[in-house]
């Protein structure tokens, strides 16, 4: 059910931010309440996570906070088009995935647990490598 309530936020989150480049132009209140929307959805999710336990907790935590730091990516290149700022959004995006990847890796113990936790800063490496490229 957690995992649900992160998926539709993220949906609602994308959904606007979509809404938002499709004005191509946005307004300095329209982001500040762009951006407060943000932060209320954050506080949302989190205290989703108050129910859970363990490492689920810490995996709905890092996904919250990746979201929020995504939205903000994506709302700054939104506000303020440039390759920069889509570059930045990309390694956010990056960093998010990351940040959950290793969180789900502490499900595991031993050799097990140090190969995720090296795949996942491989994947990581690679997505922000890749990212300088475009």
């Amino acid at each position: 059910m957690n995992k649900l309530n992160i998926n539709a936020i993220a949906m609602a989150i994308s959904l606007a931010f979509t809404a938002g480049a499709m004005a191509q132009t946005m307004s300095k209140n329209e982001y500040k309440s762009a951006m407060d929307g943000i932060a209320g959805v954050y506080k949302s999710a989190n205290a989703c996570c108050g129910y859970l336990v363990g490492n689920a907790k810490d995996i709905c935590k890092a996904e919250g906070s990746g979201n929020e730091k995504v939205a903000k990516a994506e709302l700054e290149a939104n506000y303020k088009p440039s390759v920069d700022a889509r570059y930045k959004m990309r390694v956010a995006m990056a960093d998010a995935n990351y940040a959950v990847a290793k969180e789900k890796c502490d499900d595991f113990a031993g050799n097990v647990k140090d190969v995720c936790v090296k795949e996942s800063m491989a994947a990581a490496v690679t997505a922000k490598a890749t990212q300088k490229h475009e």
